[in-house]
């Protein structure tokens, strides 16, 4: 491994965020799944979470929605609605959803800087009721347009950045945050993972 591809692995890996993380249900196209692993990757979360009880697992993202985006994550797969949630409430306090409804939150008045999992439905219907009513609140991204939605990828990377404004006044990225031992963990993989590459 060159100096420079070092550096580059020690710059990111302390940057990443331990306590955001994005959850997809039954995203169909994954495409918009790669698109979302990007922002995720541009902003410093590790790992998301992709609940598939309508759909089929995924095999493979959308490489070029994601640029590769998806070997720098950990992405875990789940077929079953309460493992997924119980795993996520395991290292986040709190689960959001994108919904619209009478007791949605504005995104610009949510605390981002809190432990938390976003939770983003598919391109069709959205999050389900089973899922809203498992989660802590939900909240919405405002419009004043016609069409009130946006599309999966953009809504995420609309979010995440609100999230990313956030963590970066409160000084979330000026130390490590994730354990040193995860850090090991990841540097030793994204090694592998440019060495296959080579």
């Amino acid at each position: 491994m060159t100096e420079e591809r070092r550096q580059k692995f020690e710059k990111v890996l302390v940057h990443r965020q331990n306590d955001l993380t994005v959850v997809l249900e039954n995203v169909f196209d994954p495409h918009n799944i790669s698109a979302v692993m990007r922002s995720c990757d541009a902003i410093g979360i590790q790992e998301i979470f992709v609940l598939n009880t309508q759909i089929q697992r995924h095999k493979k993202w959308g490489f070029r929605s994601s640029s590769s985006a998806a070997k720098w994550l950990t992405v875990h797969q789940f077929e079953d609605t309460d493992a997924c949630f119980a795993a996520i409430r395991k290292s986040y306090s709190s689960i959001f959803t994108t919904s619209l409804t009478a007791h949605s939150i504005n995104l610009y008045s949510m605390d981002l800087t809190r432990s938390m999992a976003l939770v983003f439905g598919n391109e069709h219907s959205g999050v389900s009721k089973e899922i809203n009513a498992l989660a802590d609140g939900n909240f919405l991204i405002p419009q004043v347009g016609m069409i009130q939605s946006l599309n999966i990828s953009v809504a995420c990377a609309v979010t995440l950045y609100e999230a990313y404004r956030q963590k970066h006044i409160a000084g979330h990225y000026k130390n490590q945050k994730i354990p040193q031992e995860q850090y090991d963990q990841l540097f030793n993989q994204w090694a592998l993972n440019r060495e296959a590459d080579s």
